[in-house]
C-alpha cells in the first residue's frame, strides 16, 4: 500500500512542478467528427495515455477491462462539456502531463488497485483530457460531432491497449509492463520539454 501512496504523491508533485505544454488550446479545426477523431492521434500525450488505460485494464482483468475505459470515455465527455460551458478547471495541462507519467507507472509496476480506485484515478485524468478537448471547441460551434470523434478514437485506443495486453497474456506480461515504462518515459520527456 505504501508504493501506491508514493505513486500518488509523485503524480501530485509532477502536476505541481510541471509547466503548461499548451499543446491543446487552439490547435487545428475543432468543428467536425474527422477533426475530433484525428486530434487524439496528433499528440504523444493522448496516444500514450489511451493505450496505457487499455494496458492497465488488461493487466488487471475482470471488470476493469470494461469499467476503466468506460470511465475514461464518460468523464472525458463530461470534462469537454464543462469546458464548453465555460467552467474553468485548474491544472489542466499539468494534469495531462502527470497522467502520462502516472498511468505509465501504474502499468510498468502492474499496480493492482481495486476496480473502484482505478475508476477514480482514471476519471480524474480523463477530466483533464476532456476539459482540454472542450476548450478547443469554438464558441459558435456545437462541438457534438467533434466530441463524438474524439470519444470514438479514445475508445479505439483503449481497445488497442486491451487487445495488446490480453494478446501478450501472462507469459509475456513483461512486454506490457515495458510499454508502461515507455509511456512514463514519454511523460517525463513531455514534462521536461524534450519531446
Amino acid at each position: 500500500m505504501m508504493s501506491v501512496k508514493r505513486l500518488y504523491l509523485s503524480a501530485i508533485l509532477l502536476m505541481a512542478a510541471s509547466v503548461p505544454a499548451y499543446a491543446h488550446v487552439g490547435i487545428g479545426a475543432t468543428s467536425s467528427f474527422a477533426a475530433g477523431f484525428m486530434h487524439p492521434l496528433s499528440g504523444l500525450d493522448h496516444i500514450t495515455v489511451m493505450l496505457a488505460v487499455g494496458l492497465w485494464a488488461a493487466l488487471k482483468g475482470g471488470k476493469a477491462i470494461w469499467a476503466w475505459p468506460a470511465a475514461f470515455v464518460g468523464v472525458l465527455l463530461a470534462g469537454a462539456a464543462l469546458a464548453m460551458a465555460q467552467v474553468q478547471l485548474p491544472f489542466v495541462e499539468p494534469g495531462i502531463l502527470a497522467s502520462v507519467v502516472a498511468l505509465g507507472l501504474l502499468v510498468a509496476l502492474a499496480v493492482d488497485l481495486p476496480v473502484s480506485v482505478g475508476v477514480a484515478t482514471i476519471a480524474l485524468f480523463a477530466l483533464f483530457h476532456g476539459h482540454a478537448h472542450g476548450t478547443e471547441v469554438p464558441e459558435n460551434a456545437g462541438g457534438l460531432e467533434y466530441m463524438a470523434g474524439f470519444a470514438m478514437v479514445t475508445a479505439l485506443l483503449h481497445a488497442t491497449g486491451i487487445a495488446a495486453g490480453l494478446g501478450l497474456g501472462t507469459r509475456f506480461r513483461g512486454f506490457a509492463r515495458a510499454a508502461g515504462a515507455a509511456c512514463a518515459a514519454v511523460g517525463a520527456g513531455l514534462v521536461l520539454g524534450v519531446l
